[in-house]
């Protein structure tokens, strides 16, 4: 186990350290300037298709796909996880600040990565051998790259993505379940992850159609909920807001001169901490939310892209950036606290001992929600690389490392899923770069139209 341990720290390390960060802002800002900024120009047709499209009782998902509004809650749902809690901490305690700063700057650029993934995924989709529409990087990997090398790619990364989010992903979504019920309310975690996984089981059971429907509810009552508690506690210390946003900015280009010296705080950290937090967040570039843009049932493929961009927008600069106010605005960032520890606290300061229970029940929102859509994520990719018929069995072992995560010691869990979701990465931007022109034709098209 030493062993595997050091192995995994090693690529991790190698993945997480700069590579990952540089590509996947790479390909974020080179598709911001091949579109044209499409995440500036179209953002407000983008706003006004959400606030079209949303509904809590929308059309009914079936083999042929699901809604352009249970789409995105699908999508959201990976992405408004534990880390835009515990993430956010993290960063903030690690680097500053600052990190904020360069979280919302690589969700920008993000906006454009997750908008060409969607309408690759809608133009590349399959229909399979059950009648079932599919998509997602494992299809247009295959489309970008003919031949053996294209479907090595394809199989190399629907491995990774089953590994990271369906097993291992899943297996330390629980254990943060279990951690938060065990803190907030004494409840034996395995006892949680039982719950976890029989509710989560009932979903699963329900196919495609049965998980458009618990997203399409359960992703904006929550969100609208976690925001409602971040904005009572920013109210509250309202008048530290304008110094909260000058620390954030100066922190960013200038720690030393706030006070980061004495905490060990640089540039460099305030930098690397918040991109990669960030992207971690919102997925943009991962190769994982495309699986559910590609169901949208839209008229054109752009239409789908064009919320796929909303949802990094939604996950970063919403709820992601309330947890970042909350720390800074309470002054819990100098605590010495760090991860959802850190987020306990800041709630803490208006809450009281409520702030646990509060932090609690958002986590297991969060978590079960990322359950669900890195659940299917993975099933989609067995479908694509072992056929339908092995969806059940697949389903039997994510379930037991649901039940199996939520008790157990997991840091090398969560850094073997660190792997394969850096590991996935790479055969995805290899795609998005090698079909960018498809995606501007795309998005050309679709303005041809107006």
């Amino acid at each position: 186990m030493e062993f595997v341990a050091s192995f995994v720290d090693a690529v991790n390390n190698v993945l997480w350290g700069w590579l990952l960060l540089f590509l996947l802002c790479g390909t974020g800002i080179f598709y911001t300037f091949r579109l044209r900024f499409i995440q500036v120009r179209k953002f407000g047709y983008a706003f006004k298709r959400l606030l079209g499209n949303a509904s809590l009782h929308g059309e009914s998902a079936d083999k042929t796909g699901m809604s352009s509004f249970q789409a995105l809650t699908t999508a959201i749902a990976a992405q408004v996880g534990t880390g835009n809690i515990a993430g956010a901490a993290t960063a903030i305690a690690a680097g500053g600040p600052g990190a904020i700063f360069w979280m919302w700057l690589s969700a920008f650029f993000g906006m454009a990565t997750n908008y060409s993934e969607a309408v690759l995924a809608l133009k590349y989709k399959e229909t399979n051998e059950n009648g079932e529409t599919v998509g997602g990087p494992a299809y247009y990997i295959r489309a970008a790259f003919k031949g053996p090398f294209g479907k090595a790619l394809a199989v190399f990364f629907s491995i990774a993505i089953i590994l990271a989010c369906g097993f291992m992903g899943n297996m330390v979504q629980s254990n943060s379940i279990g951690a938060a019920c065990e803190a907030a309310f004494g409840l034996n975690p395995v006892h949680a992850g039982i719950f976890v996984a029989v509710l989560g089981g009932f979903i699963f059971i329900g196919g495609t159609k049965r998980i458009a429907r618990v997203t399409e509810k359960l992703v904006p009552i929550m969100a609208v909920l976690y925001v409602l508690g971040c904005l009572v506690v920013i109210c509250a210390n309202i008048t530290a807001i304008p110094e909260a946003f000058k620390t954030i900015f100066v922190m960013a280009f200038s720690p030393e001169s706030a006070g980061g010296g004495a905490l060990g705080i640089t540039i460099q950290k305030a930098m690397r901490f918040g991109v990669a937090r960030g992207l971690f967040s919102n997925e943009a570039g991962m190769g994982s939310t495309p699986h559910a843009h590609a169901l949208a049932k839209v008229k054109h493929p752009d239409d789908q892209g064009v919320m796929a961009m909303i949802a990094v927008f939604i996950d970063t600069f919403v709820v992601l950036t309330c947890t970042a106010l909350v720390i800074v605005v309470t002054g819990t960032w100098t605590s010495g606290l760090t991860g959802t520890a850190l987020a306990q606290s800041a709630f803490g300061t208006v809450f009281g001992s409520f702030g646990n229970t509060f932090i609690a029940i958002c986590l297991f929102f969060f978590a079960f929600s990322t359950i669900i859509s890195w659940y299917f994520f993975g099933e989609v990719n067995v479908k694509a690389l072992l056929g339908t018929q092995f969806v059940k069995f697949y389903a039997i072992i994510a379930l037991g490392f649901i039940v199996l995560g939520s008790s157990l010691k997991v840091d090398l869990v969560w850094n073997i899923s660190d792997m394969f979701n850096g590991l996935m990465v790479l055969p995805n931007l290899l795609a998005l770069l090698a079909l960018s022109g498809v995606v501007v034709a795309i998005a050309k098209s679709k303005e041809s139209e107006k």
